[in-house]
């Protein structure tokens, strides 16, 4: 059982990879994979603590003599059951996270802060849209995150680049530049908020520290990237369409309150020590009081889905079962000690943490990042000094590689794939046209973190 587990696993990554072959959701795929590992590992507890002993039964029966006079059956039962809940709770913060800020950026969408965006995304011609566009992506995933941002930022690029193979260009570059940008930020990728809310690295010193090298991910693909356009390529010119339902004012307090909100979540953890997932939260009720007193006498049924209530029926929560899976499924891993196991053998292959987080950098192109910094946290415990304590440069350095890795392949990150659906891009046009920019970008960036840090 113990051998099946990671096997088990792996056939479950397998199928997230092929969802499109499978035609089965990757959230079931996540959920079905938990419960697995799982149900194995209370099933046959006995036999997997028995063979590869964990620690932290031991350090149970030390504290808890009540604990130590049970049976080792029901200790070891008793105790995967205190890890699932455990599990769970850490979790929550993640998913708590994420559902608060979907509901914020969908809130956002529904009164045309977006769409208001695109009047004052211009430029001259296509050269020069790229590069704005592609700032504006690198600096709004810090804040809205590299998934939101990419479904942002093409609604807005089909409005200016009408003509389809130029947008191609531009939408592989959004890739890029929003991985880029998510980066660096705490909240810009699901994986950097793991890293956050698992106090393996704090906001100010990942910005400090991983800002310059995502900066080097993104200039150096973004100048390369440039000569694949005509120099002279005009720009569509699009004034955004007006919702005579919504006000101007709503609007901007909307788009204000949300931007804002999202940027306070790093300072109000630094300050106040509020849990990430509360800070967000605060942000969400802000906007919930302010839509409800709006909308509240307005008897039209578009009106009140203008409201947060209403914003919650539109998150997508496929994604956040999905993050609950993975998430999970790792718990299951870390719990039974294959984790563990596992780090010992990349320690024997590869001796400088930083070369691990370079590898598990370029795996993140074709597996889930969200799972393998997962399970990178579970195998490397935060210590207290070197390369793996708080701040190290292992944490610092993979936040930039698991993240910046997903450009590779356009299958490597969420933003990829959900950029790939939108606008149809073949697998081959993005390896052939920008994989090779995405390398040397993401060889510049790891080349500058070590100049800087």
């Amino acid at each position: 059982m113990y051998v099946l587990m990671p096997l088990l696993f792996v056939l479950g990554i397998l199928g997230v990879a092929f969802e499109e072959r499978l035609r089965v959701n990757k959230a079931a795929t996540a959920l079905g994979l938990c419960i697995l590992l799982w149900g194995v590992l209370l099933v046959d507890a006995t036999g997997i603590f028995g063979n590869h002993p964990n620690p932290v039964i031991a350090r149970l029966i030390q504290g808890f003599p009540n604990f130590a006079a049970l049976p080792f059956h029901d200790q070891v039962y008793q105790f995967t059951e205190f890890a699932l809940t455990q599990h769970l709770g850490d979790v929550s913060g993640t998913l708590f996270f994420v559902l608060g800020s979907m509901a914020i950026i969908n809130l956002v969408d529904t009164h045309g802060g977006f769409q208001a965006l695109s009047g004052r995304l211009t430029a001259r011609n296509q050269r020069k849209l790229l590069w704005t566009a592609s700032g504006v992506a690198f600096f709004l995933s810090a804040l809205l995150g590299n998934l939101a941002t990419v479904i942002v930022m093409v609604a807005i690029l089909r409005k200016l680049v009408p003509d389809r193979d130029t947008r191609l260009v531009h939408a592989c570059m959004l890739v890029i530049a929003a991985n880029a940008g998510g980066a660096w930020s705490p909240i810009g990728d699901v994986t950097t908020l793991l890293l956050w809310t698992g106090e393996n690295l704090t906001a100010g010193h990942q910005v400090v520290h991983v800002l310059p090298s995502s900066l080097a991910m993104l200039l150096v693909p973004l100048a390369l990237a440039t000569f694949q356009l005509p120099q002279d390529a005009p720009v569509a010119r699009t004034t955004p369409e007006a919702d005579g339902r919504i006000s101007r004012r709503a609007r901007d307090v909307v788009l204000l309150t949300a931007l804002l909100s999202l940027a306070l979540v790093p300072v109000l953890q630094s300050v106040l020590e509020l849990p990430a997932f509360m800070g967000v939260l605060l942000g969400l009720v802000v906007l919930w009081v302010y839509t409800d007193r709006l909308y509240w006498h307005c008897p039209e049924e578009e009106m009140q889905a203008l409201r947060v209530g209403g914003s919650f029926s539109r998150v997508d929560m496929t994604t956040v079962l999905f993050f609950l899976g993975i998430l999970m499924a790792v718990g299951a891993l870390q719990t039974a000690g294959q984790l563990g196991d596992l780090s010992k053998l990349l320690n024997a292959w590869f001796p400088r943490p930083e070369t691990i987080a370079f590898v598990l950098g370029i795996c993140s192109s074709f597996l889930d990042n969200v799972a393998l910094v997962a399970g990178t946290m579970g195998m490397y415990p935060v210590a207290h000094t070197g390369a793996f304590a708080a701040n190290g440069v292992f944490w610092t350095f993979l936040a930039y590689c698991a993240v910046t890795g997903g450009s590779l392949l356009i299958i490597g990150s969420a933003s990829g794939v959900t950029v790939m659906g939108l606008e149809k891009i073949p697998f081959s046009y993005y390896l052939k046209r920008f994989s090779p920019l995405a390398l040397l970008g993401y060889l510049a960036g790891a080349g500058v973190f070590f100049l800087v840090n």
